[in-house]
């Protein structure tokens, strides 16, 4: 009956202002007659409803599934680590949240500073772990070093480095990263690497996202918490994750949220202004870099319309419309979401069987 009157309501005035409530409502329920027009308010939802619903789930995920008594996150000081610790903290109390700040020799001192602002302002325990000798005992520092010197013989502990993907608004490109070092006169060189080279770069830094995990599941397992996963809609679905590590986790509260929303809850939630307005940064790498260069095609905002766009079969030119693209350029979008889909799909992959166990439920 609901659903019937807020039909006839919305085919009479189809001209009408809606509200974020009415268009989160119109979406979740496909009401027929009525379509929301693609605009840059698509993704507005009901910011208090969707706190409830997440806060509700992690209640009970947290008790009644996983049987833990709270949550360890780790927090880098970025938006999506500061709305999940938000979250929790409503959800279970601030005497059961931890948070981890796990730093290496790489990391911003900003995104400590940051993490330590959120952490004040919730009132949660907080705990320090540098894994720079870990890093070190493994020798993820000197495989990085032995990569990059396969295409730099002169790069050393005094320079500095970032990986970065080539513009996809300037025609089609190939998901090949680029190599961009910094010597310490400050003069930068960026090339392609080979692919022997650049495979074992990554696999190296990669160490450091799984050595965060281990420690994450170090407190987890201390404290008999359950271990919180921080990607958003956009992370997940492009597969912008470590197998093995920040893609490893008991629950993953925002992952069907696009970023936008993810800022949108920040934002209610409280979450501190200064971490609010960072931009999204990988701190991964010695030189600065933000995710964009790293590995999404577009800034979060215009790249969350578009991966909207093609979940739900938008036009490339409507879109392009309304982000200031031509349809070509979007099309490309498209294709990359389609691409990085493909090749990231074992990212997502569960162990793979022989013959199944069936005394072991999944659900």
């Amino acid at each position: 009956m609901l659903k019937m009157a807020v039909t006839r309501f919305l085919l009479c005035r189809q001209s009408l202002a809606l509200s974020p409530k009415f268009m989160y409502f119109i979406r979740q329920n496909k009401i027929k007659g009525y379509e929301v027009p693609f605009s840059k308010d698509i993704l507005k939802i009901d910011v208090q409803a969707a706190i409830e619903k997440i806060t509700s789930a992690i209640k009970h995920q947290i008790v009644n599934i996983l049987h833990r008594r709270g949550a360890v996150i780790g927090l880098s000081g970025g938006i999506d680590s500061s709305v999940c610790t938000s979250l929790c903290t409503r959800a279970l109390g601030k005497e059961n949240v931890t948070v981890i700040f796990l730093p290496d020799r790489d990391s911003s001192a900003e995104s400590l500073r940051f993490g330590k602002l959120l952490a004040d302002s919730l009132g949660v325990d907080a705990i320090t772990e540098n894994i720079t000798p870990i890093l070190e005992g493994a020798g993820c520092y000197r495989r990085q070093l032995e990569a990059i010197r396969e295409v730099f013989p002169e790069y050393d502990d005094n320079w500095k480095c970032k990986v970065t993907i080539p513009s996809i608004l300037q025609g089609d490109r190939l998901n090949v990263l680029r190599l961009t070092v910094q010597s310490p006169a400050g003069e930068q060189k960026t090339v392609r690497m080979p692919l022997p080279a650049y495979l074992k770069l990554i696999a190296a830094t990669n160490w450091k996202q799984r050595t965060r995990k281990a420690m994450e599941y170090y407190h987890a397992d201390r404290l008999n918490y359950a271990v919180c996963g921080t990607p958003n809609r956009l992370e997940y679905d492009q597969g912008f994750f470590v197998k093995g590590g920040d893609g490893a986790a008991d629950f993953k509260p925002i992952a069907h949220l696009y970023k936008t929303q993810v800022y949108m809850l920040a934002e209610a939630l409280g979450v501190p202004e200064e971490i609010r307005s960072r931009p999204p940064t990988t701190d991964t790498y010695s030189l600065a870099q933000t995710q964009e260069e790293f590995y999404f095609a577009l800034p979060y905002e215009k790249m969350d319309l578009c991966l909207y766009g093609h979940n739900h079969q938008i036009h490339p030119a409507e879109v392009g419309s309304v982000i200031g693209l031509t349809a070509e350029q979007v099309d490309r979008v498209y294709k990359d979401i389609e691409s990085k889909r493909r090749g990231t799909k074992y990212l997502h992959q569960q162990p793979l069987f022989v013959e199944p166990v069936k005394e072991i439920r999944k659900d």
